[in-house]
């Protein structure tokens, strides 16, 4: 079996920080992102093409196995698409909510008013289909397996939601189940997984949020210290 040469370099761009810069950074972080909120409430307001574009870039940074990428970005802003893209998510959402998705699990969802209707859908400029793959090619076009898909393409994702909020944008994670229709409507192959559906814009005027949704657990039910 032939593997590929060890070259180490330099660690690039690392600048240390003095331990009290380091901590403002990390509260000003913290600041922030506690702004950011699953919005269901969008604008019809135009996203430049480009500013997707960075923040799939910054997506495209996160750790994954063995560095092979796995996962592929399908961005989608053509009206007619949306809407194919919407009827087949509420056809599996009106499934779900019909007594698929369980007795307890609907109870779970009842304090963040969600239902089979997702205009979003469309109304929102961009939709961003996240899909993890088994198999890709490297850079060199030679195909390979790929390892810890589900859990690269989730930390690409959790860099993607991160990077669309510092851009001043709002994002929502869908994820109707089944979602095989996405490989179709996308035209991506069969042993790609769709994991996410992103709807990313402007908000609504108006825009509103569950009042559930600013419910967050301390640290001290999170994290423990050993």
């Amino acid at each position: 079996m032939t593997t590929s040469a060890y070259v180490p370099v330099p660690l690039p761009d690392h600048v240390g920080l003095p331990e009290e810069e380091m901590q403002a950074r990390a509260d000003a972080f913290l600041a922030d992102i506690r702004r950011r909120h699953t919005v269901r409430d969008f604008s019809g307001r135009p996203v430049p093409r480009a500013l997707i574009e960075t923040c799939i870039r910054a997506a495209g940074t996160a750790p994954n196995g063995a560095n092979h990428q796995p996962w592929h970005f399908c961005v989608i802003g053509d009206p007619a698409v949306k809407r194919r893209i919407r009827e087949a998510a509420e056809a599996e959402e009106r499934e779900f909510y019909a007594g698929k998705a369980g007795e307890e699990w609907l109870k779970a969802l009842g304090p963040l008013g969600t239902d089979p209707e997702k205009p979003f859908l469309e109304t929102a400029p961009w939709l961003i289909a996240v899909f993890g793959a088994r198999r890709s090619a490297s850079a060199d076009g030679v195909m390979r397996k790929n390892y810890y898909v589900p859990e690269s393409v989730s930390i690409a994702v959790g860099f993607l939601i991160v990077a669309l909020h510092r851009a001043g944008l709002v994002s929502l994670t869908h994820t109707p189940a089944p979602m095989g229709f996405l490989n179709a409507i996308c035209g991506r192959p069969a042993d790609e997984k769709p994991y996410i559906l992103m709807v990313v814009g402007h908000p609504a005027e108006g825009a509103t949020i569950p009042a559930h949704a600013l419910e967050k657990k301390p640290l001290e039910a999170i994290a423990s210290f050993l």
